[in-house]
């Protein structure tokens, strides 16, 4: 039997030090804990894949919470039941004690435990979706208030026009163009499709 750990965080920004400290006072080994920094919406992540790989028979995978695992409703049945039927590992959910696959094996105990996970999923994907609502909503908002969203335009110098039409009779070149504006040259090309398309 051994003792593994999956924790993961939505981004590369978030701390995942709460859920580590939490494996390693379950003396889990350090070489046993699993790190993914990627969105819970499906089970496509290099970490846990490779878990996935390494977990045997008598296993237990502890979480610290189920939406940790993932935030997919159908995928994280779908995953409890590859894990705990098809790879025969125990699950614990930390923050979740009915959510611990060792105990309560004859048929209630299995009830209670489907019962919960199914209710845990849902909740973690209606989270995701509210997520997700509230960051369209927040940038509608902010697009209303002018902010603007994506890389800063480059501003071209005043005398482009003259430049683009020096370039047209061949008298100057593109990088030249692009050197004298301090603009690479894609962007060069992309402010004189902008400009023709204005045309």
């Amino acid at each position: 039997m051994r003792k593994f750990g999956y924790v993961r965080v939505s981004s590369r920004n978030q701390n995942e030090d709460r859920q580590i400290i939490e494996m390693e006072k379950l003396n889990i080994r350090s070489e046993n804990i699993y790190t993914d920094k990627q969105s819970g919406k499906d089970f496509n992540r290099p970490r846990y894949l490779l878990m996935l790989n390494k977990l045997c028979a008598g296993d237990i995978l502890f979480v610290k919470s189920i939406d940790r695992l993932g935030r997919n409703y159908e995928d994280i049945l779908n995953q409890w039941k590859l894990l705990t039927r098809e790879k025969n590992i125990d699950i614990v959910v930390i923050d979740m004690p009915l959510l611990d696959t060792r105990k309560g094996k004859d048929l209630m105990g299995t009830f209670i435990a489907d019962l919960v996970l199914q209710v845990l999923s849902f909740v973690a994907q209606n989270e995701r979706e509210n997520i997700r609502q509230r960051q369209r909503e927040g940038i509608c908002a902010a697009k209303k208030r002018g902010v603007e969203f994506g890389r800063p335009v480059k501003k071209v110098p005043e005398d482009f026009m003259q430049m683009i039409e020096k370039w047209k009779k061949g008298q100057i070149s593109a990088n030249d163009i692009a050197m004298q504006s301090n603009i690479s040259i894609a962007t060069f090309y992309r402010r004189l499709r902008e400009i023709n398309i204005k045309k």
